[in-house]
């Protein structure tokens, strides 16, 4: 891994010179634009929209449209200016529990690696976070921008999650949250038997890109020279129209059976053949009545 950020870490008065690696990578399988008949790379040029001209990676400057055709120029000088004090440090603002961040604010996570004679106050912070059982609130500027992140201990080593910051999460605005809809009891409990059978403990390690297997061996016969042969899929029926209740106690089933487990039997009928019987032997001796009164 190659670090992309070098500063330190302060709380308080101790200071911890650290490295900064991206945690993640996407596994995406990336393409080129080619042209279908002969396979050339397609190439874009920076051209001037007023003029025509290409312009140079070195003439490229940041614009600001201020609305009615007119734009605001911005250099590198300009950005340098800026008061970024985070620019060579992560500084601790607090420590709070977990749960008190919203998932959402999220974005991207990175590798702390100490630099230097910096292992023990690192180990240190490290230990003293997992014993308070909470994460530090920090901020940090990474590519001129500044970011509110998280520090946290991830397989012994700390992790910093960037987060957005409030007003980059958006309000949720669809009109079912105005209307008056209610569960049943009935309803809800089943849904909560549906999650009760489909619980589990989470394992990354048992979920796997099918998708992106599948295109693998895609390319992988084309470079073969190789057909590949699909399986064929047999194509299920498309469910009848079915109420609430009734999906919900057939989800159930299914979820059962694919955990192995028997669904509850259907009680026998035992008692319907004695009846039709008795019914029969009643019937008999009325019968004779009738012949004798004759």
């Amino acid at each position: 891994m190659r670090a992309i950020w070098k500063g330190a870490v302060s709380f308080g008065l101790v200071s911890i010179a650290v490295k900064l690696y991206s945690a993640t990578e996407e596994k995406d399988i990336r393409f080129h634009q080619v042209h279908r008949t002969d396979g050339g790379r397609i190439k874009y040029q920076r051209t001037c929209s007023i003029d025509g001209e290409v312009v140079s990676y070195d003439d490229i400057a940041k614009g600001y449209d201020i609305g009615g055709g007119e734009m605001v120029i911005l250099t590198d000088e300009d950005f340098s200016d800026l008061p970024l004090t985070t620019s060579r440090a992560i500084d601790v603002l607090e420590f709070v529990p977990a749960d008190d961040i919203d998932p959402i604010l999220f974005a991207k996570a990175y590798y702390l690696e100490p630099e230097g004679q910096a292992a023990k106050p690192y180990v240190l912070l490290r230990d003293a976070l997992q014993d308070a059982d909470r994460v530090a609130i920090v901020k940090i500027a990474i590519r001129q921008r500044e970011q509110l992140a998280t520090l946290r201990v991830h397989e012994d080593v700390l992790v910093l999650n960037t987060m957005l910051w409030p007003d980059e999460v958006r309000t949720p605005d669809f009109g079912f949250l105005d209307e008056d809809i209610e569960t049943r009891p009935a309803e809800l409990a089943m849904a909560s038997s549906l999650i009760d059978s489909m619980a589990g403990s989470f394992k990354a390690d048992e979920f796997t890109d099918n998708y992106r297997a599948a295109l693998q061996e895609v390319i992988d016969a084309k470079v073969e020279g190789r057909e590949i042969v699909q399986p064929e899929e047999a194509e299920e029926a498309p469910a009848a129209a079915v109420d609430l209740m009734a999906a919900l106690k057939a989800s159930v089933e299914r979820a059962k059976k694919a955990r192995g487990e028997e669904a509850p039997a259907a009680a026998p009928k035992k008692k319907a053949a004695p009846a039709k019987k008795a019914a029969a032997k009643k019937a008999t001796p009325a019968k004779k009545a009738v012949k004798k009164s004759a």
